[in-house]
């Protein structure tokens, strides 16, 4: 583990829990003499915590690593622990753990990222491209891509095809559109490629005891070392060519590239008078973020850019393609569920493309996304390091602590969800979340650090959901999932349906 516990810092935690009378010993599963629990974190860590509450409760230590070399790490179960970490205790809980230092290295230092002052200059720059307003404005590039997905699919064989896939490439490419201005299709194939294998890696190196210098030429490492160089170069060279493009239509490039010079005379770059393609002739958001400036003139540095580029394409896409293929699999599998959603999408859309203001008219949908997106958080498991000794749930939690919070079980939490497993929409009912805890339902995150898209996920991920369910009726072929966990969750078997055309209502 990068960041290991220090005897002494175990030592204080004990101490003050015996003085303290709202604390509590932590408990937590023994593992295994050698390796603690290090191999039931990394090859079924979902499972795992899900155990870990079920036998030890809603604060749980584990140890993992073999004598000499063990890391602790507490998780945290409960919606209100969830909420002192993320929200009122904030300021004590970092993202500089094991795992985001990891990410760091891989993809840059960007709003996911980033901590500090450079996290809160990014945030002031980036914050005005996420408005609503905004937003909203990418409802057709979303549109764009619903079409072109529909034309696939009337022509796949069989009318038989994969979610999981499909998804994937959909909110790839729409995140590319909304990023790039047009489809840029070498770079839907390298994300695509490389992404699970840097969330392997990542996961891989944060959980062990010592991680291997990275510049050892383990298999490991040249697999993570080459997806990260394809990455950045595929992102050079869009930001590149944007230059270059800038240049030839008259105006002076923002950027020449990741480590190349900033425009001479600080000139925001290209026009965007063209607009990119689906995106009814608003800018994109490279372009954009090329012209982001703060009160005092500051801006992005090229490197800053194309690290903004990386997480923009990672949690652009990966967030929204999992929460998109399991709510079209969960109404496959749910008939009723199933005409509800499709009833609704029918007398919205009315036989027209999906438009930003449809998504308060799709509240059925909406519930059903939210519903998939409880059973099955994209981002299952988050991370955070504790600064000073603090008390999460009524336990103590030492200095220096690696702190993990799992969506995955809280979603799941018997207290907070009755018949946790059975899939509901109607959960979402706004009777029914009023009553309800804050965080017992959290894939967004929340507190300071909450996601900055989280209104375009939601956008996209309701309009696609009314647009392909007014085209095709979906009925499930594979009745099970089995999952993994990169940097967000992933689906390691066929999710495949098959489709009915409907035509349009």
């Amino acid at each position: 583990m990068a960041h290991t516990i220090a005897a002494g810092t175990v030592a204080a935690a004990s101490r003050a829990g015996s003085g303290a009378d709202a604390a509590k010993r932590i408990p937590g599963p023994p593992g295994l003499p050698l390796v603690g629990s290090l191999f039931d974190l990394t090859r079924r860590p979902l499972r795992t915590y899900l155990d870990a509450r079920r036998d030890y409760g809603d604060v749980v230590r584990f140890v993992a690593g073999p004598p000499g070399l063990r890391a602790e790490f507490y998780a945290v179960f409960s919606p209100e622990g969830a909420h002192q970490v993320l929200g009122s205790q904030a300021a004590n809980f970092r993202k500089d753990n094991s795992f985001y230092d990891e990410l760091r290295v891989s993809l840059g230092n960007g709003l996911l990222t980033s901590l500090d002052g450079d996290y809160q200059r990014q945030r002031r720059l980036i914050q005005p491209l996420f408005t609503r307003r905004r937003v909203d404005g990418y409802a057709q590039a979303v549109g764009v891509e619903c079409r072109a997905l529909a034309e696939r699919w009337r022509a796949a064989p069989d009318g038989v095809v994969d979610l999981g896939g499909e998804m994937s490439r959909f909110a790839l490419r729409t995140v590319s559109r909304i990023l790039f201005g047009a489809d840029v299709e070498e770079a839907v194939e390298v994300v695509h490629r490389s992404f699970p294998v840097i969330g392997e890696f990542v996961l891989e190196r944060g959980f062990a005891p010592v991680p291997v210098p990275r510049s050892w030429p383990t298999p490991s490492n040249r697999r993570g070392a080459g997806a990260r160089r394809d990455l950045y170069a595929v992102c050079d060279r869009i930001i590149a060519e944007r230059a270059r493009r800038a240049e030839r239509s008259g105006g002076v490039p923002a950027v020449d590239g990741p480590g190349g010079p900033n425009g001479p005379d600080g000139s925001h770059g290209a026009s965007g008078a063209d607009g990119p393609a689906g995106t009814g002739g608003t800018e994109d958001l490279l372009e954009l973020l090329t012209r982001a400036r703060g009160e005092d003139g500051e801006r992005l540095d090229p490197d800053e850019l194309r690290d903004q580029v990386l997480i923009f394409l990672l949690a652009g896409h990966e967030t929204t393609a999992t929460s998109l293929a399991f709510a079209l699999f969960l109404l496959a599998k749910h008939p009723e569920q199933r005409r509800l959603a499709r009833e609704e999408a029918d007398a919205v859309l009315a036989g027209r493309e999906p438009v930003a203001a449809d998504l308060e008219a799709l509240p059925y949908l909406t519930r059903v996304l939210k519903e998939a997106m409880r059973l099955y958080p994209a981002a299952s498991q988050m991370g955070r390091r504790s600064v000073e000794e603090s008390v999460v749930d009524g336990h103590v939690i030492p200095a220096g602590a690696q702190v993990i919070l799992a969506p995955w079980v809280t979603h799941r939490h018997p207290d907070h969800w009755e018949e946790p497993d059975r899939f509901d929409p109607d959960r979402f009912l706004p009777e029914r979340e009023k009553g309800r805890h804050r965080y017992a339902w959290y894939p967004f995150g929340g507190g300071p650090r909450a996601c900055i898209g989280q209104h375009f996920s939601m956008l996209e991920s309701v309009l696609a959901l009314g647009a392909l369910l007014r085209e095709f009726d979906l009925e499930a072929i594979d009745r099970g999932v089995r999952l993994g966990q990169g940097i967000t969750l992933q689906v390691r078997s066929p999710m495949r349906v098959r489709l009915t055309p409907r035509g349009r209502a």
